[in-house]
């Protein structure tokens, strides 16, 4: 059996048809399956157990021994979220809790970091383990993702397997319920449906032009075949980068997207709402040379492509993976 938590969300519930497409449908999913817009995600899926994410680490302690490997995707991953007692609660503290069971009953882990642990990039975006601790995050969501990974790096008992992936800006199908956390891709989308244009953030800063903030986008479908890769390879554990190792600016997100909709770009600027302007990141670029190195060899979906399948196979068709 594999286990994936956060299973009703955009990248777990993705992670889940990845198997399916694999031939695995003994699968356990863990959510909290409180809001029914979002367990939408799981139709048409095969799995044998849906559990509560309170009453999972119970089930592991009693049941370890059915588990071949669990992919932790379940997170508090709200940007603007300023609560610290929910990043410890859930990304900390539960993440902890998993870890222990899965060193002590051999269990390989491969488990949700983010890009946001890197902050402003000041120490630039490379997977390597020395930086960890040097590493200053922007905001609580990013602070827990790093705390995490240096606790992690800290222990002697650990699974068998593990791998924590710093995913960088993921965008595709079942993200629909993220709100304002979906992907820009998404909000352009609904923007042009509603008024036949987009409002992209104005830069704020005089080495930025407005829309030439940056950020590398990877497409779902490249990320779930990574995440299936390392559980099928077994490389070496730790830290990797989930990006393309390709920064592009919204600006581009934005045209393709209008593009892809058979329609010639209409973008505008408005200010960065204040809660997040201090803490925006500008640019984002993932160093992926750890990753090709321990073997990985398929090509990631250009910006472009993945805009492409993304709008026209599922947005617009109002299709879900």
């Amino acid at each position: 059996m594999i286990v994936v938590t956060g299973a009703a969300g955009f990248i777990g519930s993705c992670m889940v048809r990845k198997l399916n497409d694999e031939g695995f449908s003994d699968i356990a999913v863990v959510d909290e399956f409180s809001r029914e817009e979002k367990n939408r995600n799981l139709e048409g899926k095969k799995y044998t157990e849906k559990i509560h994410r309170n009453d999972f680490p119970g089930w592991l302690w009693e049941k370890y021994y059915f588990v071949d490997a669990i992919f932790h995707l379940g997170a508090r991953t709200d940007t603007t979220e300023k609560d610290w007692g929910i990043f410890q609660e859930l990304n900390l503290d539960y993440s902890k809790a998993l870890w222990e069971l899965c060193a002590e009953h051999s269990i390989p882990l491969i488990y949700a970091s983010s890009a946001a642990t890197y902050g402003l990039g000041e120490h630039g975006y490379d997977d390597r383990h020395d930086i960890v601790d040097q590493l200053h995050p922007l905001n609580p969501y990013g602070v827990s993702k790093n705390r995490f990974d240096q606790w992690a790096l800290q222990q002697k008992a650990q699974p068998p397997r593990w791998y924590g992936l710093k995913f960088f800006n993921v965008y595709g199908p079942n993200e629909y319920h993220k709100g304002r956390m979906a992907s820009v891709i998404f909000h352009t989308v609904r923007q042009i449906k509603a008024t036949g244009g987009m409002k992209l953030f104005r830069s704020h800063r005089e080495d930025y032009q407005d829309g030439q903030q940056s950020r590398d986008f990877v497409y779902i479908k490249d990320v779930v075949d990574i995440l299936y890769w390392l559980y099928r390879q077994q490389p070496a554990n730790g830290l990797y980068n989930l990006g393309t190792g390709k920064a592009r600016p919204f600006l581009d997100l934005a045209a393709s997207t209008f593009r892809a909709m058979g329609l010639e770009p209409n973008i505008s600027f408005i200010d960065t709402p204040e809660d997040i302007r201090d803490t925006y990141q500008y640019f984002t670029e993932a160093n992926m040379s750890k990753l090709r190195e321990a073997g990985y060899d398929k090509d990631f979906y250009s910006l472009e492509e993945g805009i492409e399948d993304y709008v026209k196979g599922y947005l617009l068709e109002g299709r879900m993976l």
